[in-house]
């Protein structure tokens, strides 16, 4: 895959994403954005062994993305029997691993602040690696995001997440692509396509990946939000 790609347009891949990246060495002119599945997707798997599947996962990831474009990850935490699960430590020491710098770790909040929630937190995160890239210190921009904005579908990145992650790959780096993987309904695909990027989805349910062909955004009296949610 390279940068050849032509502007805005989109292809989606009903493909095992694991597979799909074990096939290709890099992901050359493109950055990566993934939002990796939670334990409870995996009931046959220990919460051990779905630590283990998550890091291995993540360094998988983070290999297949060149030295020019960033990888980043939204994750919302998890509770288990009283005990915190932090999914950007998880990815954190993928990262260590594969050598990639974090280059900012933002808080978007899923609740308003003060509010209590119960199972998953009142936020997500949004961290962004790279190998080659260093921004400058003046593009740096809000660590805490108030709203994670409207979603597709109940495990979505909201609009506001889709934003931020399509602006930081058209500030930080030169990629004009943006690989989706785990695309789920293809928010973030149509989010990048109304910015001129070229985007690609990798998403395993045939009914999230033809979603994801063909969402786009609605225009309201603000500008442009994704649609509003669906019930699969």
């Amino acid at each position: 895959m390279s940068s050849s790609s032509v502007a805005g347009s989109r292809v989606v891949h009903e493909a095992d994403v694991l597979a799909w990246l074990r096939d290709r060495e890099r992901l050359d002119g493109c950055s990566v954005v993934a939002s990796m599945p939670d334990f409870s997707e995996f009931p046959n798997l220990s919460l051990e062994e779905w630590k283990t599947w998550f890091t291995e996962t993540a360094k998988l990831v983070l290999s297949r993305t060149p030295e020019d474009g960033i990888t980043l990850f939204f994750q919302s935490d998890i509770k288990r029997d009283g005990v915190w699960i932090d999914k950007g430590y998880l990815v954190s020491k993928a990262a260590e691993a594969t050598g990639d710098a974090l280059l900012f770790h933002k808080i978007l909040c899923r609740a308003p602040p003060g509010q209590t929630t119960y199972g998953k937190p009142a936020y997500s995160h949004l961290l962004a690696f790279s190998r080659g890239v260093r921004p400058p210190v003046d593009q740096s921009t809000a660590d805490v995001i108030p709203d994670i904005g409207e979603k597709t579908w109940t495990r979505g990145m909201g609009f506001h997440a889709c934003r931020l992650v399509c602006e930081s790959v058209l500030r930080l780096t030169e990629t004009r692509t943006l690989v989706s993987l785990f695309c789920g309904q293809g928010g973030v695909l149509a989010v990048a396509n109304s910015f001129g990027l070229s985007a690609v989805g990798v998403e395993r349910s045939p009914k999230r990946a033809e979603r994801a062909r063909t969402l786009s955004l609605t225009r309201d009296g603000q500008g442009f939000a994704l649609p509003v949610m669906s019930v699969e």
